[in-house]
């Protein structure tokens, strides 16, 4: 007789709450306006990324928030500033990255909660809306300029700031290119193209660009239109 194993029960809780004091209730923003059809946000996180210390850091885009939260649950205001930072990583140098949508690309040094511009236009063109970015090994910082690309717009592009300072811009098709990461050996990028309900696959080629740049996985469904 054939016995099925029992389901693995997985047991989850609620590590941590944005604190009241830290909730912008019924307060208007330019953000929500193009982005939630106008509606109210008290906030909208974004960006989690640890630290060497187990730390939890992560943005407020429509209030230019960056917040810690400690191993014990503890939420800690690191800055507010004149901004939307969407996506957050730490690189390996201890420096705080931010994809900001105003401003572009934004550094933060978590010793004395200073914010500083790292990249902010391209060929003195400012960019459409920064959104994500991950890192490689090699110090290369790969993000995403989405704005408010879509299938009525496939403008939206993906860039890769090197270490030694040179921007390449490897795409500029992207209908919403949002998430990304690169595959374990960092010869893949992986991109969410959100308006196209979809994951993108580029191939990094050796002279630093891509080639055979095809669609991994698309699903099906409504994808977020006012994000």
């Amino acid at each position: 007789m054939y016995l099925e194993k029992p389901p693995r029960v997985i047991d989850t809780r609620v590590f941590s709450r944005m604190l009241e004091k830290f909730r912008r209730k019924r307060e208007r923003t330019a953000w929500a306006d193009a982005n939630k059809a106008g509606e109210p946000a008290e906030c909208f996180l974004e960006g989690p990324a640890f630290d060497a210390g187990g730390n939890l850091y992560l943005v407020d885009i429509p209030f230019g928030r960056i917040f810690r939260v400690s191993p014990a649950g503890e939420w800690t205001l690191v800055v507010e500033y004149e901004g939307w930072p969407n996506g957050l990583k730490i690189h390996r140098d201890g420096r705080i990255l931010i994809a900001d949508y105003m401003h572009g690309l934004m550094q933060l040094d978590p010793r004395d909660g200073k914010i500083r511009p790292l990249l902010r236009s391209r060929n003195s063109e400012s960019f459409k809306g920064c959104n994500d970015l991950c890192i490689a090994s090699n110090g290369d910082i790969y993000f995403t300029d989405q704005g408010q690309t879509g299938l009525h717009d496939p403008t939206g592009r993906v860039y890769r700031l090197a270490a030694d300072g040179r921007l390449d811009r490897l795409l500029a098709n992207g209908p919403s290119p949002n998430g990304l990461v690169l595959d374990r050996d960092e010869r893949v990028l992986f991109v969410a193209m959100t308006r196209d309900n979809g994951v993108w696959r580029m191939p990094l080629t050796r002279d630093g660009a891509t080639a055979k740049v095809g669609r991994f996985c698309a699903m099906f469904g409504t994808s977020e239109s006012r994000e």
